[in-house]
């Protein structure tokens, strides 16, 4: 796919240059693609209830002129969000019992995860987050002491997590400054950071970060979220080699979408693709059940159905393991045959 000028210039952008510009209306994104907004199931009500926000280097990874692009289905609000499905709710997995002050979530021994911010660079249609009162629970500088001495005080904490929102969209000082908080705790082990930042906007990888992610005498794993081989260009391969480059562990967890990779085809496509540039596929979610979702599920019987073909065409290690989230449970519930 060729650049065009006005590509070119935006990718020598710095992150925020390029995260300010992403597109934001229905009518923007589809006019990049070469499509008609009047021909697709567009809904402005599900855009008003859940902002289109797409970076041009996720949509530059898009086929133009393809209305059932896998990516642009993840990003681009359709009616199909505004129908009611039994069982759906706005918070799926349970993360609201789990706040046990604002900006923790507390689900699993040993681990906590940090809510650091609302935002994300993308808004995925998918997201069990969609609903979430960022407002009254992600944390805020001020809370920043108080939870870093809260996970002082529990010696039975080992990893911290940082997730989101994104926590990538965090600017370096503070980024910076949280994590020095964190080294200082003992007990704690390894940071684990939750982004899909290398992925959509890979731009944010920069030197800065990269420094502030290796000086740390923490174990830094990076969980990034990728669906499909097509997310993956030169940019955001660029990105995750200089990131394994100074031996941060790069893993990877999938949301199994009807539409977007509910084919062994996609899948293996995708585990291979990770893993030669240096992720390991490590995830495939089934779908949380966030209201305005449902028409991305993929049924269980499927998914196994699934993971069974991709086991039999692929080595061990490029099978995702098959997960959903269960309000309550204590871990991610792998997904078996009964």
């Amino acid at each position: 796919m060729t650049e065009s000028t006005h590509e070119t210039a935006h990718f020598h952008q710095n992150w925020q240059q390029q995260l300010a510009q992403a597109f934001t209306t229905i009518d923007d994104l589809c006019r990049y693609l070469d499509l008609n907004s009047s021909d697709l199931p567009v809904s402005a009500i599900a855009s008003q209830q859940f902002a289109l926000r797409v970076p041009l280097s996720f949509a530059a990874c898009m086929e133009k002129g393809n209305p059932d692009d896998p990516l642009l289905r993840q990003v681009l609000p359709i009616q199909d969000e505004l129908a009611f499905y039994a069982g759906y709710s706005n918070d799926p997995v349970g993360d609201l019992p789990s706040a046990t002050q604002t900006g923790i979530l507390h689900k699993y021994q040993g681990r906590v995860l940090l809510i650091n911010t609302g935002s994300c660079a993308i808004n995925c249609r998918y997201c069990f987050r969609r609903n979430f009162p960022y407002a009254d629970l992600q944390l805020s500088k001020q809370q920043e002491h108080a939870v870093i001495l809260s996970i002082q005080n529990d010696s039975s904490i080992h990893e911290v997590i940082f997730s989101g929102g994104d926590p990538l969209l965090l600017n370096d000082a503070r980024l910076t400054r949280l994590i020095e908080q964190i080294n200082s705790i003992d007990h704690v082990k390894r940071i684990r950071i939750h982004s899909r930042l290398p992925i959509v906007l890979p731009a944010r990888i920069t030197d800065e970060l990269i420094n502030t992610l290796t000086n740390s005498p923490k174990q830094i794993i990076m969980v990034l979220h990728c669906n499909h081989a097509n997310e993956i260009n030169e940019r955001v391969i660029h990105a995750c080699q200089q990131l394994k480059q100074q031996g941060i562990t790069l893993l990877n967890q999938s949301v199994l979408l009807k539409g977007v990779n509910d084919d062994a085809d996609a899948l293996c496509e995708l585990s291979e693709k990770l893993f030669q540039h240096g992720i390991l596929p490590y995830y495939l979610h089934l779908l949380d059940k966030a209201i305005g979702t449902g028409h991305f599920a993929v049924s269980e019987s499927e998914a196994l159905l699934l993971i069974a073909q991709v086991q039999a065409r692929l080595s061990g290690y490029l099978v995702p393991k098959l997960v959903q989230e269960v309000a309550g449970a204590a871990s991610k519930q792998y997904v078996r045959g009964g």
